[in-house]
């Protein structure tokens, strides 16, 4: 079974599976970009202060993040790239949204679909 079936890791498999390997994918780029710049974590708290503030449906998840966010950077980072329940959760409603462009989004995932981190929907199968 690949890593996104079901029974290995709880995330399933078919649609949501991919969508979590996408997930994965991208949240270890924003790790890496988080490491290269701290100032990352302040854009993600301003985002989590907006949740509370505009009574958002992430409101939440805000209390949850702002006590991550005031981790060190590196255990940030490992949080995102963490492949466990918790970790899932939290990156369904990520703050760091944004981080990457659209090019750079569309790069990562290219990447990890070459490195056979996702598989395209018909070898899913």
């Amino acid at each position: 079974m690949r890593s996104g079936d079901a029974g290995t890791d709880g995330s399933g498999d078919g649609l949501h599976g991919r969508a979590e390997e996408r997930s994965l994918a991208l949240h270890r780029e924003v790790a890496r970009r988080l490491v290269e710049d701290p100032a990352v974590v302040a854009r993600a708290r301003e985002r989590v202060r907006g949740w509370l503030a505009d009574d958002s449906a992430a409101r939440g998840w805000a209390a949850v993040w702002l006590e991550e966010l005031d981790r060190p950077v590196s255990e940030i980072a490992s949080l995102l790239c963490d492949p466990g329940p918790r970790a899932r959760a939290l990156r369904q409603c990520s703050p760091f949204a944004g981080v990457l462009g659209p090019r750079e989004r569309w790069t990562v995932l290219r990447r990890a679909r070459a490195e056979g981190g996702l598989a395209p929907p018909e070898e899913r199968r």
